[in-house]
């Protein structure tokens, strides 16, 4: 997708000057990226990329790094960032005992919530094992592969879910990832009946994953929490033993959001 299109696909009341500084704000989230190659990822004309970067470098929301030449986020994008709290009490609530559930299965936790049609992590409690999955916070997946994706996809309603995947191709990434559609929703209808997601190595070849979606006061799923494991370590019981300690932490947040 161009600058372009993501512009004219989120409606109409746009300045375009502004939605592409913005995506080049997360593009640059994401790493350190050459004039040239921004340009290309968003196939704009290097001029107006070059001025766009350095209104951004100017107001402290991207830096120049001369000896690579690459552009980076500045200070001021962290600054800014620190002023979202939408996930903040969540994060409060959750981390104490993601930290608790981490030790109790030997496994990664990880709180993430939905952004368009990607996972993003937003507190993560790391399995005490030396072999485990590695993962950051602020890290995105595409949500379609992994369990805390569908987790939170299953949250919305079929027709909500048709219209974020509209014109998007589901990149396959292992034999196991989902990419048809209507595949995609018809895992997604389990979901909502099971309450739980899985992922059986369709992210990554070698790693399970468990996922359960946290609902608000409201019944809305606002966040998904998941256990991640290597698949050696997952034997035949791994999915009941695992779902069964995820779901009373689950609970346990669900029962404060409501206080």
């Amino acid at each position: 997708m161009t600058a372009e299109d993501a512009a004219s696909s989120h409606g109409q009341n746009l300045v375009k000057s502004a939605d592409r500084a913005l995506i080049i704000l997360e593009l640059l989230s994401r790493g350190r990226h050459r004039l040239s190659d921004i340009a290309e990822t968003l196939r704009l004309p290097l001029s107006s990329v070059h001025g766009l970067l350095g209104t951004l470098v100017h107001r402290g929301f991207a830096e120049f790094d001369p000896t690579t030449r690459t552009y980076g986020l500045g200070l001021k994008a962290w600054t800014v960032g620190q002023g979202y709290t939408g996930h903040r009490d969540i994060v409060g609530l959750a981390l104490p005992l993601m930290e608790r559930l981490a030790q109790q299965t030997g496994e990664t936790v990880q709180l993430s919530r939905l952004d368009g049609i990607e996972n993003v992590y937003i507190a993560i409690a790391e399995s005490p094992q030396p072999m485990k999955l590695v993962s950051a916070v602020g890290m995105r997946l595409p949500a379609h592969s992994v369990a805390l994706g569908k987790a939170l996809l299953a949250g919305l309603s079929d027709d909500e879910v048709a219209a974020r995947y509209e014109d998007v191709k589901l990149e396959r990434f292992t034999d196991n990832t989902i990419t048809d559609l209507a595949e995609l929703l018809a895992r997604l209808d389990e979901v909502r009946r099971d309450g739980y997601s899985v992922d059986d190595e369709e992210y990554i070849v070698g790693c399970r994953c468990l996922a359960v979606p946290i609902r608000d006061h409201a019944g809305e799923v606002v966040a998904g929490m998941s256990v991640s494991a290597p698949t050696p370590r997952c034997g035949p019981d791994w999915t009941e033993a695992t779902k069964a300690p995820l779901t009373e932490v689950v609970e346990a947040i669900h029962h404060q959001l409501r206080h």
